[in-house]
């Protein structure tokens, strides 16, 4: 079993201000950490996603994400907030071992 947890359900940052989405997750194997986006009218897009490789995950238009086992965490961070940053995240958990369909949760970042 396994489920994602974001702490945050509304952010709201200033322009240049640094952004921070926590996420924290829950698995019993080795899991496959996922943030998506969708802006206003807009599909859903994959930011990074992490497999068991580099622990600090570079994505999409400056964010990055870095899994932490010892404490369960998967945070997007970008050093510079924009204003096209205004949207719905969202962040996912998928076994690797088992591939369920896993789990999605999510936070609206404003700026």
């Amino acid at each position: 079993a396994q489920s994602v947890t974001q702490l945050d359900s509304h952010v709201s940052v200033s322009e240049g201000t640094p952004v921070l989405l926590r996420c924290n997750y829950s698995s019993s194997y080795s899991p496959s950490l996922f943030w998506y986006v969708q802006h206003p009218n807009k599909g859903l897009q994959l930011l990074l996603k992490y497999t068991s490789r580099a622990t600090l995950v570079k994505g999409i238009n400056g964010f990055e994400a870095e899994f932490k086992k010892s404490e369960t965490s998967f945070h997007l961070t970008k050093p510079s907030a924009h204003m096209s940053d205004a949207a719905e995240y969202f962040c996912a958990v998928s076994d690797t071992v088992l591939e369920t369909a896993g789990e999605l949760n999510t936070s609206l970042l404003r700026c």
